[in-house]
């Protein structure tokens, strides 16, 4: 059975991801639209509205069971779509690798606003406490959980930037690195592996640390979005 606190935190991350995903897959959208496409602008899907972009698996199922497993917390909005037809043929790789890196840079500017106001809030709480007007107090709780959903926004937003970079179709990463294929037909060959993408995940997030006690992935994300969370936070 899980503790309060534990379902308590396995919420506020997965209701933190879904948050973090929408304004992640707007950014594509919006930066294909500024390339000159404008397709997502034309779907409606250029808005924060959840409404518009949440997928009832990878959105609200995925991070729950990701959350109770006990694993990373991951979760994905609908796709924004885009028609990379649209784009100046001269530039059309480097525009899609711009709209990749349009939804990482988001979670990116949406941790560094987090770590931003959560370095306020603590700045408050600290001088709340030296000064009494905290203690005993109800709003001491309000302060703890306040830390704690910003910490936490922080964390997710840069957990799910340093997710995306990783170079498995159809993650944002592939396409970052797809203008370096010289022929189509690699650059095909490539994404022939987005059909066994979900399988190939699983195995790295659960399987192998849980069958062989290492976990190549976790080390790598706790390597890259942890060391970032630890700049950000002072740790």
């Amino acid at each position: 059975m899980f503790s309060t606190p534990r379902i308590i935190s396995i919420l506020i991350s997965v209701v933190l991801v879904m948050l973090s995903a929408i304004p992640h897959e707007v950014a594509h959208g919006w930066m294909a639209n500024r390339l000159g496409d404008p397709t997502a602008k034309r779907a409606g899907r250029l808005t924060l509205n959840p409404v518009a972009h949440i997928d009832p698996f990878g959105s609200v199922a995925l991070p729950l069971i990701m959350g109770v497993a006990g694993g990373p917390v991951f979760a994905y909005a609908k796709p924004v779509p885009y028609n990379p037809m649209s784009f100046d043929p001269k530039t059309r790789r480097r525009d899609e690798a711009l709209v990749a890196l349009a939804g990482p840079v988001c979670n990116l500017l949406q941790a560094l606003a987090g770590a931003g106001v959560w370095r306020l809030a603590y700045w408050g709480l600290i001088s709340g406490l030296r000064s009494g007007a905290l203690a005993a107090s109800p709003w001491y709780d309000v302060a703890y959980w306040t830390l704690t959903v910003l910490s936490t926004y922080v964390y997710v937003n840069l957990m799910l930037m340093c997710f995306n970079l990783i170079p498995l179709p159809p993650l944002d990463g592939s396409k970052v690195i797809s203008p370096l294929f010289r022929s189509e037909r690699s650059r095909r060959a490539y994404y022939q592996v987005q059909r066994y993408a979900m399988p190939i995940l699983i195995v790295a997030l659960y399987l192998i640390p849980y069958a062989l006690r290492v976990d190549p992935l976790g080390w790598v994300l706790d390597s890259t979005a942890g060391s970032l969370y630890d700049l950000l936070m002072g740790a």
